[in-house]
């Protein structure tokens, strides 16, 4: 993997402590967690697709000018989940890889949208994220929820459709637990889809929008006031409002910081001027992720290291970041006491032996 810059300054010691921590991870894409060697099978499997199935070539293709086109190859990439059984093996084997990186809860950002408008049977589709997810636990040991969020791009119908699939209780799968909003922040107001989020937070869904990213604090504010948002994906540009600051960090909101990300589709222009730390110092909570990682060439790991850099941490402070991913989930309490105190006991056990 691509070693991405900020990660070499973390010395190896703090690199393996990283690997075996237990971890939890809330901004992760289902179809941008796909590894090349799955996009690659896909690629091949449909050979129609505009996706090079060469992964010389497909290093070649995620090389992103900026976020405009990022979205290009990312639909691209949608593009190759046709079939039910499409849908099963990717879930299953982004699964696999979140467990090699110790990650033991996982909410799954999908788009459901994007597959049944390309003819998969929305029953069909359910079924075959549900059958992944329950291997998933069952043979790897990582607890999969989901997030079913609307495509910005693609406007109001999907917004009607998406919020059918995620309310419907004859489709609805088990393993839903929120609702989100993304694709392109530019042209794409976030009030509209108030309606929307009223429906889906009514079903008993929470509120996870992006917010931020590409655009100016306005857009987290109205997140927070039109779609009701518990926490905000990536609210990068968060730092340029201090009073926003002051109403996350007051409110308890968390983002969800994916920095790599950031600096591929050019949101950020470099990891020195990323606001984590800014974040931090205001007090809001963040949590940290890796949004599509094998398309940035990046993993959990990866972001962790990152962070530990921009933010000086030692040990206790990747483990209480790791604690602050548990803590902002949608897991059932039991489930977050559980994970927390695995974080505690490997930690403590790392520090004793070194």
């Amino acid at each position: 993997m691509t070693r991405v810059p900020g990660e070499e300054s973390v010395s190896q010691s703090l690199q393996t402590f990283i690997a075996g921590l237990p971890k939890a991870e809330l901004h992760v894409h289902h179809v941008g967690s796909a590894s090349p060697r799955i996009v690659s099978t896909l690629a091949a499997r449909h050979p129609d697709s505009a996706v090079p199935s060469d992964p010389e070539a497909l290093a070649e293709f995620f090389t992103f000018r900026d976020f405009a086109h990022f979205i290009t190859v990312y639909l691209s990439v949608v593009d190759l989940i046709r079939t039910p059984e499409d849908v099963r093996l990717l879930t299953y084997e982004v699964a696999r890889d979140m467990a090699r990186q110790n990650v033991r809860y996982a909410e799954l950002t999908l788009t459901p949208f994007s597959s049944t408008r390309r003819g998969i049977d929305a029953r069909a589709f359910m079924e075959a994220i549900e059958d992944a997810r329950k291997a998933a636990e069952s043979e790897f040991g990582t607890v999969l929820r989901w997030c079913f969020d609307i495509p910005g791009e693609a406007g109001l119908e999907a917004a009607e459709e998406t919020t059918r699939l995620a309310t419907d209780d004859a489709l609805r799968p088990e393993g839903l637990v929120s609702f989100g909003l993304g694709g392109p922040e530019i042209g794409v107001p976030r009030p509209q889809f108030k309606p929307y989020f009223d429906r889906a937070i009514a079903a008993g869904l929470r509120s996870v929008p992006h917010a931020g990213e590409t655009t100016g604090p306005e857009t987290v504010w109205d997140a927070l006031t039109y779609l009701g948002a518990e926490r905000i994906g990536h609210g990068t540009s968060s730092a340029q409002d201090p009073k926003l600051l002051a109403h996350l960090a007051e409110h308890g909101i968390p983002l969800e910081v994916c920095p790599t990300s950031n600096i591929a589709t050019r949101a950020v222009a470099t990891l020195d001027e990323h606001p984590l730390r800014q974040f931090v110092d205001a007090g809001v909570p963040v949590t940290i992720n890796s949004d599509d990682p094998p398309m940035f060439s990046t993993d959990l790991n990866t972001e962790y290291a990152v962070a530990a850099r921009l933010l000086d941490l030692d040990e206790r402070g990747l483990a209480g970041l790791a604690k602050n991913a548990v803590h902002a989930s949608f897991l059932d309490e039991p489930g977050k006491a559980r994970i927390a105190a695995e974080i505690d006991t490997y930690t403590d056990r790392w520090l004793a032996d070194a």
